[in-house]
């Protein structure tokens, strides 16, 4: 499988640029930099405080690989946009304390969540603010449908990261919506980093699935203002058929065997989608123009 990136000018824009600080001239230094970055980000990987379960995955997510598509670097202020069980949350707080960068990892309106999503908040959160020499700075920003407050102040993120969740946006009516938060919290320059199931583009999408067109993706990021960097096939899955009973969750890691609603059951075919492993993915990369 080649796991190249299908346009050369995303890697070149991936390393330089108004979203990122640094100076890429060719000079030994920077590439030092560069270099130092990248080991650095490889330890977090493989030797960092992150779940095993996570640890176990990387062999289907390619963390490292993904991140250096996206350009992300260790001084940057990154927006995670829902961070589900916290496979990124992990990697991405403890690199960007190497270099004096921030994340912020978004949540619903504070004033419209119940108890139980407070207190879910409080204990995802817990052992990031209480490790800040490990992890860094983790902020709580706030991203939602029927809220005005915007993700975190305008013009302030130098990446927003949106992991697996362009379906969900679609299911709840939000698409639109978070697509401008997204436009609004970012830098002039600033860059928006895409992981999504990928639908068969010979066939109608319907997002109850997981699955989503990549074509779709493209258009929608386009029409709400951002530029097309480029893509990568580094997480591409030829063995993914898209057709699963349960959509792209009767694949690990959650190997659904019952209907969404219903309670969870165990898959009657694991060893079969255990074989297939996690979903093919289309990994983007967009620009909010510079001016």
């Amino acid at each position: 499988m080649m796991r190249t990136v299908l346009l050369a000018a995303a890697a070149a824009l991936c390393l330089s640029g108004p979203a990122l600080a640094h100076n890429h001239g060719g000079k030994p230094h920077s590439h030092a930099r560069a270099n130092a970055a990248e080991a650095a980000l490889a330890r977090i990987i493989a030797e960092g405080q992150r779940d095993a379960e996570d640890k176990v995955r990387d062999g289907d997510r390619r963390p490292l690989d993904s991140l250096k598509f996206w350009g992300v670097k260790p001084n940057m202020t990154v927006v995670e946009l829902g961070a589900g069980g916290g496979y990124w949350t992990d990697i991405l707080s403890q690199y960007l304390a190497t270099g004096g960068g921030k994340l912020i990892v978004t949540f619903g309106d504070p004033d419209a969540m119940t108890e139980q999503q407070r207190t879910n908040r409080d204990n995802f959160m817990r052992k990031y603010l209480a490790d800040p020499k490990t992890f860094g700075t983790v902020e709580t920003g706030v991203f939602a449908l029927k809220t005005d407050k915007p993700i975190a102040p305008a013009g302030s993120a130098d990446m927003v990261i949106s992991a697996r969740n362009f379906h969900g946006w679609m299911l709840f009516g939000m698409k639109d919506k978070a697509l401008k938060d997204i436009h609004n919290v970012l830098k002039p320059g600033g860059l928006v980093a895409v992981e999504q199931h990928r639908a068969d583009p010979t066939k109608p999408q319907d997002p109850r699935t997981g699955y989503i067109r990549q074509d779709y993706v493209i258009t929608e990021y386009r029409k709400a203002g951002f530029e097309f960097v480029g893509a990568s096939e580094i997480n591409a899955n030829p063995r993914d058929t898209k057709d699963h009973p349960f959509g792209v969750w009767t694949l690990p890691p959650n190997l659904r065997g019952s209907p969404n609603g219903q309670p969870a059951a165990p898959s009657p075919d694991e060893a079969k989608y255990r074989a297939i492993g996690e979903s093919d993915r289309m990994m983007l990369l967009f620009r909010k123009p510079a001016a």
